[in-house]
């Protein structure tokens, strides 16, 4: 007697010509389709991750973890006590769950203003601090990003750096409806800190002091002043930085030498005085690229 068997016989299909360039050219469509496609948000574990960006693609953001931090050593940045002491003590109250204000960081280029948002990530990261940049142009996803991080057990900074307004520029209106406007706050995780070489973050213009008025002894600036005033008026702590005398270039040269793991000789005084004229100003920027090119020099000479 023959066992039937359990295999099935199943019909042979050919591929023809013309199936075979119609597989092809879908598969060339949705490898075209791939590259307009967003990519898929990477899942953030902010216990190992203590730094993000906030890009775009195609109009969704998403949250892309920064894998190579540039922080400086808070120890490193000098001659700018009286804002490092201001801004540690309202971030340490930020991180305990104290009242704590919002930052805006202002005044001239290279003085340390990004470097200190920056240091502050490293030296408090073990206490729960992460930090999430965003692009000025990104400001108006400020509540889809305060969304994502409020319901986290971290204390989040959102750095905005070197941010500025033109005239006519209606970019800040959500940062301003963010730091004080609208019915829906800041979540009490978020903090931001804003860096501008402008006091106001816009541009002022000669005209607009025409538009002032002195009534008696009462002086009442003008609409376009009073708008400008008001974004800045809305960060409750505003740190001023001013250029740096000669003495105190001379200091954060040094502090940056010894940070990089380097010596100062005698020459170092005269060749960073000069290294500043050729730059055109004494600045923490300057000191630091001097300090990297003369460490670096000088290991060169010993290997």
């Amino acid at each position: 007697m023959e066992m039937e068997s359990d295999e099935v016989d199943l019909p042979n299909y050919s591929v023809t010509p013309e199936l075979a360039l119609l597989i092809a050219r879908g598969n060339d469509l949705l490898t075209r389709l791939d590259a307009w496609l967003p990519p898929v948000p990477p899942r953030i574990d902010w216990r190992d991750t203590w730094a993000c960006r906030w890009r775009k693609h195609a109009g969704n953001g998403m949250l892309m973890p920064v894998t190579t931090l540039n922080c400086p050593p808070w120890a490193a940045l000098s001659a700018v006590d009286e804002q490092k002491s201001a801004l540690d003590r309202n971030m340490r109250q930020f991180i305990k769950g104290l009242p704590a204000n919002n930052v805006l960081l202002a005044g001239s280029r290279g003085c340390g203003k990004s470097s200190l948002i920056k240091a502050l990530l490293p030296r408090h990261a073990k206490k729960g601090l992460r930090l999430v940049e965003v692009d000025r142009d990104d400001l108006i996803d400020l509540p889809e990003i305060t969304a994502r991080l409020e319901n986290q057990p971290f204390s989040f900074i959102l750095f905005a750096d070197d941010l500025s307004f033109e005239s006519g520029d209606a970019a800040y209106k959500p940062l301003k409806a963010a730091l004080d406007g609208s019915v829906a706050g800041l979540p009490a995780n978020v903090l931001i800190c804003a860096t501008s070489n402008r006091r106001h973050l816009m541009p002022e213009f000669y005209a607009e002091n025409l538009e002032t008025q002195h009534l008696g002894s009462e002086v009442r600036p003008g609409e376009s002043t009073e708008e400008k005033i008001s974004l800045s008026d809305r960060f409750g702590l505003i740190l001023t930085f001013y250029p740096f005398d000669q003495d105190a270039y001379l200091a954060i040269v040094e502090n940056w030498i010894v940070a990089l793991g380097g010596a100062s000789a005698e020459a170092t005084r005269s060749e960073a005085l000069q290294w500043a004229i050729q730059r055109g100003g004494r600045s923490g920027r300057v000191a630091q690229q001097f300090a990297r090119d003369w460490v670096g020099r000088q290991g060169l000479k010993h290997r």
